[in-house]
């Protein structure tokens, strides 16, 4: 089969393939609603950065399910949105019963990010597994801990999206980092053949690939993207974009290329390396407007 060559992810590209855009009318239920399982005890503010660029990506409504340790302390710092407590597992994760906690807004919500800053493998593993499940309505964005569930399902009913580094994919599918990182275009493209679904191989050049045989490349020089937080910030930014109506290949495209400008913007601002991930967010929402124009 032959393979057609990644298409680069320009503004020419973006200009051309426009977001979702909600009615001058629209309310927040008619921009999307977002639920964002991520955090934990060690790492409360993983949740906090995603449901964060969730919100400026434009959904209009995001709920954090995160472990009931640090949930009232996340629902201070978060005023926009709706904290859900779980309970935990010993190891800090979600526990068995966490997922009746969500279940019944997997029936409401349009996206679903699982992932950042959860702890205990098994857990987060066994949750996500139980989500999926469950989650028949709603785009689902599988980040961090959360992915391990491919060692479970090999290929999913439904099409998610993943968002490895070449780290996380040669775990995920038994090779060597370096083997990944020698041939990132093709792990992406074998991986999102093998698993049905979207696979958004993360890096300085990232490649999105699709079950079907789609493949975009990104190339960022921006060092100062390599922060802690960063990939929390991206996977907030991508389900956001889901939650508006964007299938989840245009919404990596689209998640990526805003991740590495805001980065640019902060670079020419503050310098190339030392601002935070969560001050990405704040630069989304001007980006955006900036492309619509």
């Amino acid at each position: 089969m032959t393979t057609i060559a990644p298409t680069e992810i320009d503004a020419h590209l973006l200009r051309s393939w426009p977001l979702p855009r909600p009615d001058a009318r629209a309310d927040k239920e008619e921009r999307g609603a977002t639920l964002v399982v991520a955090g934990s005890a060690e790492m409360p503010g993983a949740a906090s950065m995603a449901a964060t660029a969730a919100l400026r990506a434009g959904a209009g409504k995001v709920a954090v399910a995160t472990p009931a340790s640090v949930a009232v302390g996340l629902a201070l710092w978060l005023p926009e949105v709706r904290v859900i407590a779980l309970p935990q597992s010993d190891a800090g994760g979600p526990a068995g019963d966490a997922i009746a906690k969500v279940e019944p807004l997997l029936r409401k919500v349009d996206a679903v990010l699982v992932g950042p800053g959860m702890l205990d493998a098994a857990a987060t593993r066994t949750f996500a597994r139980r989500l999926l499940k469950r989650a028949t309505r709603a785009a689902v964005v599988l980040d961090a801990l959360a992915m391990d569930v491919v060692l479970d399902l090999r290929r999913f009913e439904i099409t998610p999206l993943l968002t490895p580094h070449p780290g996380e994919l040669a775990h995920l599918t038994g090779v060597t980092k370096e083997e990944v990182s020698a041939d990132p275009e093709r792990h992406a493209r074998e991986a999102a053949l093998r698993w049905d679904a979207v696979v958004a191989l993360k890096g300085a050049t990232t490649y999105i690939a699709t079950p079907e045989g789609d493949c975009w490349r990104h190339v960022s020089s921006d060092a100062g993207l390599g922060t802690s937080g960063s990939g929390d910030v991206l996977a907030g930014i991508i389900v956001g974009l889901a939650a508006r109506g964007a299938p989840l290949a245009q919404a990596a495209v689209w998640g990526v290329a805003l991740h590495a400008r805001a980065g640019r913007v902060l670079g020419e601002r503050m310098g190339s390396i030392g601002y935070l991930a969560r001050e990405l967010p704040g630069e989304i929402p001007s980006l955006l407007e900036a492309f619509a124009r």
